[in-house]
């Protein structure tokens, strides 16, 4: 073996890289092993880069409004490479920080490669990084997901654009196909059509957004469709040729119909990056999701080994992800009080956002739950008609004999913000009547938090 280590991290994600240094701080010889770039999917491709589009987005969709607020602007011309600039140097910023921070720390080291499983040696697991040959006592699985590629008859042919490759593609498509109605569909159908493509959502399903509930979906697809994104529903995208735009795809629905675009958007879920781990070596085996089955201490089947974000199955998000750190490193080196036990909440970023935590009326149902909801529509909120952000409602479910929250929906502009609010609440795991009672300032989108809760109280 070329090194040994008491803790090895594969992946310098959300959760490898502060854990790491923690783990490294507390005085312990680390190796950090990471095939492409540090930050994972969210610093790369995915939180950083995307949130960044979206916010020229909104300026450009906010600029063609103008005349709504009193203003004359003119045309709003798109320089689509220079949004894409401006995402690729925050991106830079970020990554360049975290090259910095892991290089300078002590008891740290970085090696670049790919990672897997060579088996056992006395208490310790041996491990392949590129070209070296390592062995640790402990070993945390941090490698994160990649997009689920469908068996699309053709596509193989096409130059599809995926979450990891977009911000690498300079050209605005002239009409973009996306395929899958999700978190990342939606989100990017609703940016590439306020750059001024067209766009068209095919879904698999007969419903977006398809873990939330029917009118939450309803609101937010109706929203985007009087934006001009379509949507075909209930189908699938069966094969893509060349074609007079670029690219035709049949699509199979209730009825056979063909779309011409001139390019497609795969966001069809995420796949576990676990297939290339070796894991048989070391006598672990990743569920049919690729996941890998662990305890609320975040430890797998094999003592020793541990998982981290995406690959430990559940939610997959940046501030799991980071949880799962703070989780570990309570395992590991702090008190072990810390568990799988948490309130997540998470965010669909269109615009308007929708801001989710908890139970959904539908799942309150499925569970047997004696619940009652609450509905506020954003445009009977002051602040909300005052900047012309009336879009959306907020929907509360609470148990109907403690009041407790049980979840919510925020449909919303800040949206991701103002479900925090609720967050608190079901973490405090007091009842509504707290929120009720508060006073909120007046005016802000706030308010319509605390009204929709009033509701329940006939306010």
């Amino acid at each position: 073996m070329d090194a040994s280590f008491d803790v090895a991290v594969i992946g310098a994600g959300q959760a490898g890289i502060p854990l790491a240094l923690a783990l490294a701080k507390a005085g312990h010889s680390v190796v950090l092993a990471e095939e492409k770039h540090l930050g994972g999917s969210c610093v790369n491709f995915g939180c950083t880069p995307t949130k960044a589009v979206i916010a020229s987005a909104r300026v450009a969709h906010l600029a063609r409004r103008a005349a709504e607020f009193g203003l004359a602007i003119g045309s709003v011309d798109v320089d689509y490479p220079r949004v894409l600039a401006r995402a690729r140097k925050i991106v830079a910023g970020s990554v360049g920080y975290l090259e910095k921070t892991v290089s300078s720390a002590a008891n740290l080291r970085l090696v670049r490669g790919h990672a897997r499983f060579l088996g056992r040696g006395a208490g310790t697991f041996r491990l392949q990084v590129g070209s070296e040959r390592l062995e640790a006592t402990q070993v945390v699985v941090d490698t994160g997901t990649r997009s689920r590629i469908p068996p699309i008859e053709g596509l193989e042919g096409v130059p599809y654009i995926t979450s990891e490759t977009w911000l690498d593609r300079p050209q605005l498509p002239s009409h973009l196909l996306v395929v899958g109605g999700g978190y990342i569909g939606l989100e990017m159908g609703q940016f590439y059509r306020r750059m001024g493509s067209a766009v068209t959502v095919v879904n698999s399903g007969p419903r977006i957004a398809g873990h939330e509930d029917e009118d939450v979906a309803q609101e937010l697809q109706g929203l985007l469709e009087r934006e001009g994104v379509r949507f075909v529903l209930d189908a699938k995208v069966a094969s893509l040729r060349a074609g007079k735009e670029g690219i035709t795809a049949r699509i199979e629905s209730d009825r056979a119909m063909e779309i011409d675009a001139s390019h497609v958007f795969i966001a069809a879920g995420r796949q576990p990056n676990t297939d290339a781990l070796g894991l048989e070596t070391v006598g672990l085996q990743a569920t049919k999701e690729g996941t890998l089955d662990v305890d609320p201490k975040l430890s797998t089947r094999v003592p020793g080994i541990w998982a981290a974000g995406d690959v430990r199955g559940g939610p997959m998000f940046t501030h799991t992800s980071w949880d799962d750190y703070r989780i570990l490193e309570s395992q590991m080196i702090g008190d072990r009080s810390r568990t799988l036990d948490r309130v997540v909440p998470y965010a669909i970023f269109t615009d308007p956002e929708l801001g989710r935590v908890g139970l959904t009326e539908t799942q309150a149902r499925d569970k047997g739950l004696k619940f009652r909801v609450g509905r506020f529509r954003m445009r009977d909120d002051g602040k909300a008609r005052e900047i012309g952000e009336t879009e959306g409602f907020i929907k509360v479910v609470v148990e109907a004999e403690s009041g407790l929250l049980l979840g919510a929906s925020v449909l919303a502009a800040e949206g991701s913000e103002l479900v925090h609010e609720y967050v608190q609440l079901m973490n405090a795991k007091v009842p509504y009547s707290v929120m009720e009672n508060a006073i909120h300032i007046h005016p802000t989108l706030s308010e319509a938090v605390q009204s929709a809760v009033a509701t329940l109280s006939g306010g």
